[in-house]
């Protein structure tokens, strides 16, 4: 997440962390509104909820679970370098848009969003 956030802030955005803890003192340094949630992983349904589009840069169970949920909604994710799923009957489910670029990926989850 601090480099999303280093990336959104070079480029004039604001950030916004959605913290599992309560300590807001352990954001990074690029997050501009902190807001300690002390949910836990449950805090994945507030990020993917407060999503337009979901960027998955590589990840492990918790970007896994935020990548199911946005699925599951109907919101449009972008995988780089992240899981692929296979369904149970061996077809691989093309939900994530596969890409590279970290830049491409702004670009099109952007125009992802404003689509909806």
């Amino acid at each position: 997440m601090a480099a999303a956030c280093r990336g959104a802030k070079s480029a004039g955005g604001l950030t916004v962390g959605l913290l599992p803890g309560r300590d807001p003192s352990v954001a990074n340094p690029w997050v501009d509104v902190v807001i300690a949630t002390g949910l836990g992983e449950a805090r994945n349904s507030l990020v993917v909820g407060s999503a337009a589009a979901v960027v998955a840069l590589d990840g492990e169970y918790g970007t896994l679970s935020e990548i199911a949920l946005a699925l599951r909604s109907g919101t449009p994710v972008i995988g780089i370098g992240t899981w692929s799923l296979t369904r149970p009957g061996g077809e691989v489910d093309t939900g994530i848009v596969p890409m590279e670029d970290p830049g491409e990926a702004a670009v099109v989850a952007l125009q992802l969003a404003s689509a909806q």
